[in-house]
């Protein structure tokens, strides 16, 4: 055990519960606490950072055996326990380990003669259209990925390929789309090893927006290597005249290995342009080469000037895109040593000078030997383009780019030396621009190019790029397709109102377009060695089906098959009428869904019906037959919890980060926490077309706190909501979370417009929304701008003091009031309260009563959330009481969610250690397994769902057996309609029994040890 700081409170009390916290309670309001009998003394210590372990290092892997689940073995129940600690320094965001370092720049050792270089399709949003594609550019000593959209830190880790070998990020664009994934990728470098890394980053002038949004969540230390190019950004915006000054390529690396170039584009929105017309004299193959140079030599579609000819187009920031053009130095001819001897030349020294190009005299002769003497004719670089042209105003400015002339097959010019060959352009452009006349006529002045269309294509959705996560969805949905709907994989009838892409065009036109392929996952193009230039294929992952997946599963399980249809058969029943009778005011007695009616207690699952259960697992899944009066007569149209994300820290192959989809159905829908790849996890569980309509009933998204694997997917939700509907009229989206994030959304908007409200979490609090209803009721706006939300919130409209925002966990005189960080500018208060108006609005629209923020135990401004439906009335008059959700965001177990828990109908909680790891588990301010479920417990919560789970567990978590019999373990994907909860723990013991062979590893080639 740590050893315990001298800061240690002790509570007396004469009564006795798992984790129950006996003092007073803040939460008077009874739509979140009724009156429970609190019991036993428990002490609530904290453990200062300096007396904690921080042993970075992940324990290593241990055997399963034949289940996930294990005995507690001289344990003693948390009841019995004198205390339950949490690391002070870290919930006040004073944790040494936390502080910024110098990161290290690795500085590689050039070889000038690759043996092998390619360029390759990292597919990242292939399959859910959700984020641009990446493409890595590969050297034996260098690596280079052109851009980082949402998931490419989880595609790398399911392909293999090593975060720490990354040399240089490009990025074609700033914005969500192609830069998403770029914060977890810098706090992942930056964790590495015992000193981090960072990496050089690239991109538009814009990309100073971006730094400075992340800056709020980012250690400066990690984005020191940054580079600009282009027009200085300004948050008014360039005029287009900025833009003469880069005509010319950008050059931003030249060494012995590459030339990499900048091209830039600006959109060309103006009226009377047009692209390049049909009867181009470029495409026309009756005209001349003088008249072709001619016409060339000037842009195809300059840039005008307004019509007034006085005020210049203003560049936004966000709208430039980039070409790159990588450019290899040439490959030098053959050394004719029998030449060399013929000029008077001796082998030694000086052939090598000559290989190296340098001219020698002769040792015989009195003459000068030069390089092209002895040398056979050079092979020029490979050069390859990526191109991105993300609108078809961007595209007029393609069309009309000056700088790119040299690389067109068809412009000559006297100089013939100047024409460069290219060899490949990857398109990144949308298929509505690629398909274009215009676009494909473009195409074709490359000549032999091979183009590759890494646009979103219609063919890639078939296949999952992430296999390993479709693998397991399809093993969970042949188990129980109730809680696991998603199939994991997708087949073409499913997709409406797509057309694949195709290259050919209206007849009459240029009778013969260039050949170009459509991209696949991991596709390459080998640049070195030259023999060998072109496309490779062989490293295309095969084609997985899901009846192939199935077919092993039961090859390895035999079992399942038996498992899955007792689960079917639960369902089945679930369909018969049930008898309810009253027992207490609020709680009911049903017949479960798996009761026959001509008995009186549950159907008993027996040994010889699913030989993997223990006795243990049997007693459990048989035991429960309380319901919550709040589900009588409810329907599967009511809610149903979504879990997208159930890992925690970062990415990995089998759970992404935190995220909760709360689908209302008719009402709406809400987000509960948005870490990265939350838009691709959504497109992954409803399809490409049904995530989009998920995102447009958004009726508001609620953060918990500002480490970014809760929130940095938020900016990709808000910007496609905004596309989404920018032809409806619509409210911004309302966003709730820590203060903290209001800064990065603030900032990153100077670079994308989110189309959001934000409401800090502290208005939300139970004491906040107390004085906001007073006020409310009493028709008096308390809250006038400029006047400091403290005072707003002492009085109500009597005179009569309320309690502080900050509630009584954080309260001034409580022992943790360190660890609220209180603005130190005042509020605009006005608004708060119209934004206080607009949640009350936007709940009523939802069919909530209640949205409650809970300060928990994890970090400065870390909360969890209470969300409570509106009563219902049935057909007979009789009112029913609405469900209750609480999700617990990250923290140590607390009395305040504990009292904002109780008689909750769900408590989503955060259980990212094994109970074996208690010590890691206070260090970091986070809960054990054991702990997650004795909250519930103790707050009497129907059903309790563990998520947020250490990446140390692949798969499955290691869990107790005991008290699980109201529990069940998330997993991406997994869907529990309100209506299912009764059957909830029942699904447990055949989930032990579809990983039972399963050994804890840790599945990272580097490992972060980290637990945000």
């Amino acid at each position: 055990m740590p050893q315990i700081g001298t800061f240690r409170l002790f509570f007396s009390s004469g009564y006795s519960s798992p984790l129950s916290f006996p003092f007073k309670l803040s939460f008077s309001s009874s739509l979140l606490n009724k009156s429970k009998t609190l019991q036993k003394p428990l002490s609530f210590a904290t453990v200062s950072s300096s007396s904690v372990r921080r042993e970075r290092k992940v324990p290593p892997p241990r055997t399963r055996g034949n289940s996930t689940l294990r005995e507690a073995k001289n344990e003693k129940p948390m009841e019995e326990a004198k205390s339950v600690m949490f690391n002070k320094r870290r919930a006040e965001g004073k944790d040494k380990s936390d502080k910024p370092r110098t990161l290290q720049l690795k500085v590689r050792k050039l070889n000038p003669v690759n043996t092998i270089c390619y360029v390759q399709i990292l597919g990242t949003g292939m399959d859910t259209q959700d984020t641009s594609p990446s493409v890595l550019l590969f050297f034996d000593k260098q690596r280079f990925i052109f851009n980082a959209g949402e998931g490419l830190q989880r595609f790398c880790t399911e392909h293999k390929i090593k975060l720490s070998k990354i040399d240089h990020m490009f990025l074609s664009r700033v914005c969500s789309e192609t830069a998403g994934g770029l914060p977890g990728l810098l706090l992942t470098l930056a964790g590495m090893g015992e000193e981090g890394m960072s990496v050089n980053m690239w991109g538009p002038s814009d990309l100073k927006y971006l730094i400075d949004a992340m800056r709020s969540f980012i250690p400066n230390a990690a984005m020191v290597h940054t580079h600009g190019f282009g027009p200085a950004p300004s948050a008014k915006g360039s005029a287009v005249s900025d833009m003469g000054k880069f005509t010319d390529p950008i050059v931003l690396i030249d060494d012995e290995v590459v030339k990499i170039s900048a091209i830039l584009l600006r959109p060309s929105c103006f009226e009377g342009h047009q692209v390049m017309s049909e009867d181009s004299t470029l495409l026309n193959p009756s005209v001349g080469p003088q008249e072709k140079k001619d016409q060339f030599m000037k842009p195809l579609l300059p840039h005008p000037k307004s019509p007034d000819r006085k005020v210049l187009p203003v560049l936004k920031p966000g709208d430039v895109s980039v070409v790159y053009v990588c450019e290899l130095p040439e490959i030098k001819g053959k050394f004719d040593p029998a030449k060399a001897a013929a000029l008077g030349l001796k082998p030694g020294p000086k052939y090598r000078e000559l290989q190296l190009g340098n001219s020698v005299k002769s040792d015989r002769q009195n003459i000068m030997v030069h390089p092209s003497d002895v040398l056979g004719p050079s092979v020029p670089g490979p050069i390859v383009l990526l191109v991105d042209c993300p609108t078809l105003s961007h595209l007029q400015e393609l069309l009309s780019v000056e700088s790119l002339s040299p690389y067109y097959a068809d412009s000559l010019d006297d100089k013939l030396d100047d024409v460069k060959s290219v060899n490949c352009v990857i398109h990144l452009s949308p298929a509505f621009v690629t398909k274009t006349p215009d676009y494909q006529k473009w195409m074709k002045r490359f000549g032999g190019a091979q183009h590759i269309m890494a646009g979103h294509e219609i063919k890639n959705l078939e296949v999952p790029i992430l296999k390993s996560s479709a693998r397991i969805s399809a093993r969970l949905n042949y188990l129980c397709p109730q809680f696991f709907p998603a199939p994991g994989f997708w087949s073409l009838q499913h997709l409406n109102n797509f057309e694949p892409y195709t290259f050919s065009i209206n007849e009459g036109s240029v009778p013969k377009l260039c050949e170009g392929i459509s991209a696949e996952n991991l596709l390459k193009f080998t640049l070195r060695p030259y023999a060998q230039i072109g496309l490779d294929k062989s490293v295309i992952p095969s084609s997985l089906t899901p009846t192939e997946v199935i077919d092993e599963l039961i090859s390895e399980i035999p079992e399942i098959t038996d498992a899955a249809e007792q689960i079917s058969q639960i369902w089945c029943k679930s369909q018969e009428s049930k008898r309810l009778s009253p027992v207490q005011d609020d709680v009911v007695m049903i017949e479960e869904p798996w009761i026959n009616e001509n008995t009186s207690k549950p159907d008993k699952i027996s040994r010889e019906e699913i030989p993997c259960l223990d006795a243990t697992d049997m007693d459990e899944v048989n035991n429960d037959q309380t319901v919550p009066s709040c589900l009588e007569n409810i329907t599967r149209e009511d809610m149903e919890i979504v879990l997208l994300g159930t890992g925690s820290s970062q990415p990995s192959k089998y759970r992404n980060v935190s995220s909760v989809y709360i689908n209302l159905f008719s009402k709406g829908s809400l987000l509960l926490d948005c870490g990265e790849g939350t838009l691709g996890q959504l497109k992954r569980r409803y399809g490409v077309k049904g995530a989009d309509n998920a995102v447009r009933r958004l009726e508001f998204i609620w953060i918990s706190h500002i480490h970014a694997d809760h929130h940095t997917g938020l900016a990709r939700i808000l910007a496609l909501r905004r596309e989404l509907l920018k032809e409806v009229a619509h409210e911004p989206l309302l966003v709730i979370g820590p203060r903290k994030l209001k800064r990065f959304l603030d900032a990153y908007q100077k670079l994308e417009d989110l189309d959001m409200q934000f409401l800090d979490c502290r208005h939300t609090t139970e004491a906040s929304l107390d004085a906001f209803k007073d006020a409310l009721e009493s028709n008096q706006n308390n809250f006038t701008s400029g006047t400091d939300v403290e005072n707003l919130n002492s009085r109500d409209g009597q005179g009569v003091a309320v309690q502080n925002i900050e509630t009584t966990l954080f309260a001034r005189g409580s022992p943790m009031q360190s660890f609220w960080k209180r603005p130190s500018s005042p509020v605009d208060s006005g608004m708060t309260f119209e934004l206080l108006k607009n949640l009350k609005k936007v709940l009523g629209e939802a069919g909530l009563e209640a949205l409650v923020s809970v300060p928990v135990v994890h970090c400065p401004q870390a909360f969890g959330v209470v969300l409570k439906a509106a009563d219902r009335v049935n057909t007979v008059g009789k009112t029913i009481p609405g469900w209750k959700l609480v999700y617990s965001g990250d923290t140590r177990p607390c009395p305040e969610l504990i009292a904002a828990s109780q008689g909750a109908t769900v408590l989503i909680h955060e259980a990212t250690f094994e109970d074996g790891m208690a010590e890691e588990a206070i260090a970091r301010n986070h809960s054990t397994t054991k702990e997650a479920i004795e909250v519930g417990a103790s707050a009497d919560v129907y059903r309790i769902i563990l998520t947020h789970f250490s990446q140390r567990y692949p798969k499955i978590p290691v869990f107790d057996e005991k008290h699980m019999h109201k529990t069940c373990i998330a997993f991406d994907m997994m869907s529990v309609n309100i209506a299912d909860l009764p059957v909830l723990p029942r699904v447990l013991p055949y989930l032990k029994l579809l990983f039972k062979n399963e050994i804890m590893a840790d599945e990272f080639d580097e490992v972060i040890g980290s637990e945000t």
